[in-house]
């Protein structure tokens, strides 16, 4: 595994981290030994660098990467989320007194005294404008209990709008072969500021894991069931905002072009990390040999300039008319 720098961090995290949505709800069932299962062998490749947030399963991620990092917390840097929790819900989130609340909650479920980074969970672009919430974020780490703050945003005009304040240590976006407008609109100005930047969604919710077909399903409890077009929430939190079947066709397109020797995740997650702009990609896994494959990618060499230009027309042909929801 290899390792960058983030932001003001004294210590590197690794470039493949791992996302916990999973590890609490929206992915079908997962249980507690699974959980464990799938963190120790991220652990065991290479991991030190996890993304949760309060709202996956109401808190059940965080409890369960608090229960794990109890014996594994000096090796590990922990990034959660708020600011989208149920209770009490919606624009009654969108003050300090809850945003203090629900980061003290956190630290409860995760077991530690200041988080190593909180993240406004993708809140609508008009909460960003009004700037308020980047003043409640610096008197939480004041208070020392954050040591720093970043921003979950969906489309490069709010990423915009949190470049512009002053204190911002990160930025998670989606970033994938089918979802490539980061790289000429945020990515040199996140390096001049030295802004570290998380990719989400690297394997487009596994449409780029290759594994899937046009009668691919999933269970009731995935969210690649219930919000394929958008219905719970932002559709480009789902397959990057492809319709599902022309999803499977673009990566059943992209097959012939992966270099001999890997397979279509890994030169989807390589590609990733060869923007030195990213500071962490973090694909999920439901399995332990999910997590092995996906931190394989650290290990190999970078792709060949040729395919990063294929990699593109690819995307600027047949990818980028597809996209839905905020980009």
């Amino acid at each position: 595994m290899k390792f960058r720098k983030f932001a003001d961090a004294q210590e590197p995290v690794s470039e493949i981290g791992l996302g916990t949505w999973q590890l609490g709800a929206d992915w079908g069932h997962l249980d507690d030994a699974a959980a464990e299962r799938i963190l120790a062998q991220a652990v065991d490749s290479g991991v030190n660098f996890f993304d949760t947030a309060d709202v996956y399963g109401k808190g059940l991620s965080e409890q369960r990467i608090g229960k794990f990092m109890k014996s594994h917390a000096d090796k590990c840097f922990i990034a959660t989320k708020l600011g989208r929790f149920p209770e009490p819900g919606g624009d009654e989130n969108f003050s300090l007194k809850q945003f203090r609340l629900h980061t003290e909650n956190s630290l409860r479920r995760l077991g530690v005294d200041a988080l190593d980074l909180t993240q406004v969970h993708c809140l609508p672009t008009e909460i960003l404008k009004q700037g308020d919430l980047f003043e409640w974020l610096r008197t939480l780490k004041r208070e020392g209990k954050i040591k720093r703050f970043g921003l979950s945003v969906e489309s490069m005009e709010e990423a915009d709008i949190c470049l512009k304040q002053e204190g911002v240590s990160s930025l998670q976006v989606i970033f994938n072969i089918f979802r490539q407008k980061p790289i000429t609109e945020l990515f040199d100005q996140a390096k001049a500021k030295n802004v570290a930047l998380i990719i989400r969604l690297p394997l487009a919710s596994g449409l780029l894991s290759g594994k899937f077909n046009s009668a691919s399903t999933f269970p009731d409890n995935d969210h690649r069931n219930y919000n394929q077009n958008g219905d719970q929430f932002n559709v480009g939190e789902t397959f990057a905002g492809i319709p599902f079947e022309k999803g499977v066709e673009l990566s059943d397109a992209l097959k012939p072009l992966i270099p001999d020797g890997m397979t279509l995740a890994q030169m989807a997650l390589r590609w990733v990390l060869d923007f030195d702009a990213v500071t962490v990609a973090i694909p999920g896994a439901t399995t332990p040999e999910q997590a092995i494959s996906n931190c394989s990618a650290s290990e190999l060499s970078p792709l060949l300039q040729d395919l990063h230009r294929k990699l593109q027309a690819f995307y600027e042909t047949h990818a980028a008319p597809l996209i839905r929801g905020k980009y």
